[in-house]
This record gives structure tokens, sequence and C-alpha cells, in this order.
């Protein structure tokens, strides 16, 4: 396990080093993970999170819990108010359950369009992401370049377990989003994600009523251009 540990810092630091570099959080387990080493080694990585306006309340409560440990250590990135108007108008509120376009329409205005926001001017972003967690998650690397937006990718947990990502939070108390423990592993918002069953895949439970090819926000399209750990941009 330490091993694993000195790999996500070693890739930490290597993000912190193509400053300005910012670190995104859902609160899900694995970035509590990350939270908790960029606050504990005092890695010089922004947080932020992007609120959608459609959360869970115990999402909520853990990002209340999250300022009483760690102090108020993140920004709080928010959807377009005219864009997302112009959505509800045209395709409802819930309008996401009725087409896969439709859903990617909701993801933009909520996620996609603010992350952009919160990484402009950056060189460098960290994400919670892992190989295990889905099929199109498979090819994932430490270390990519999203020509997208125009910067390096670093996944420190890239090829953590589920396992591994427990250990670390439970034994070292770690506070995480209460949901987990009703078999919830994959946590967006509450309309769009649910409990799984046992055998089923983590991502399950997210966008249940699509085929898990389609099942990516947009956040994470592909994974392009895989640099090995320690190599230069």
């Amino acid at each position: 396990m330490n091993a694993r540990i000195d790999s996500a810092l070693g890739l930490l630091r290597e993000a912190a080093a193509l400053a300005p570099a910012a670190f995104s959080t859902s609160f899900g387990a694995e970035d509590m993970v990350l939270l908790d080493l960029i606050r504990r080694e005092r890695i010089a990585i922004d947080v932020f999170t992007l609120d959608t306006g459609r959360l869970h309340e115990e999402t909520y409560a853990l990002m209340q819990r999250v300022d009483q440990v760690y102090g108020r250590c993140y920004e709080t990135f928010y959807p377009d108010s005219i864009a997302l108007q112009t959505l509800v108008r045209e395709r409802g509120i819930n309008g996401f359950y009725a087409s896969i376009d439709n859903r990617k329409a909701c993801c933009e205005v909520r996620k996609v369009e603010p992350l952009k926001r919160a990484l402009a001017g950056r060189r460098a972003w960290v994400t919670g992401l892992r190989s295990q967690q889905a099929a199109s998650r498979a090819q994932l690397g430490a270390r990519e370049r999203d020509h997208a937006l125009g910067l390096e990718k670093f996944n420190p947990l890239y090829d953590w377990t589920e396992p591994q990502v427990w250990e670390y939070l439970r034994g070292r108390g770690v506070p995480y989003n209460a949901l987990h423990d009703r078999h919830y592993p994959s946590i967006g918002c509450a309309p769009c994600t649910r409990a799984i069953a046992v055998g089923e895949d983590a991502r399950a439970g997210r966008w249940w009523w699509e085929n898990p090819e389609s099942k990516e926000c947009g956040l994470h399209p592909s994974q392009p251009s895989t640099i090995p750990i320690g190599a230069a941009a």
C-alpha cells in the first residue's frame, strides 16, 4: 500500500510542478483520497468542484464536513444561469431521461462548460479516475495529454483497486459520502444515480437506462496520448 501512496504522491507533485495545476473533485471515495493527500502533504494544487444544482443531500453534507476537517480548501463552480434556463425550457427539468442527446446536453450545461471555466489557464488537471471503474476507462494511464483542453491530465489513482481506496480512507479516518455505505460506489447527480446490486459494475448505477459504452458525461470522453510516468511534457 505504501508503494501505491508513494506513486500517487509522485504524480501529484509532478502535476504541481506544471503550475498552475488544479484537482477536480466530486467528493467521491477516490477524490477524498486525493484531497487528503494534497492537504496532508501541502501540495500546491488548487482544488475545485462542480455544483450542478442536482446533487444528493449527502454530497452537500460531505462538502460541509470537508470544510470542517480541512478548512475551506476548494472553489465551487456553477452552471451558467442563462444556459441552464434555456436547457430546462427547451428539454424539460428531467428531459435527460428521454434520450442520450438530452442527457448529454444536460451534462454539457451543468458539468462540461463549468469545468472548462474552472480549468481555463491551467497547465495540469488532476482527477480521481481509476482504470477499473468502467469499461470506458480500461485504457486509462497515469498521465495523458488532453488535447481538447490543452493541458496535461494526471490520474494518480489510475492503478488502484477499490479495496485499496477504502483501506486508505478507513485507515486514516478520512470522511466520505454516506451514500457509499448504501451501495452507491459511483455518485453523480441525484436523478442520474442509483444504488447497485451485488455483482453489478461499479458504474452500473450511473445513467442506468443507457448502454455502458455511452456512460460518460463529457468530462472524460477518452484517454488519448498516454505518457509514461516521469516523461517530459
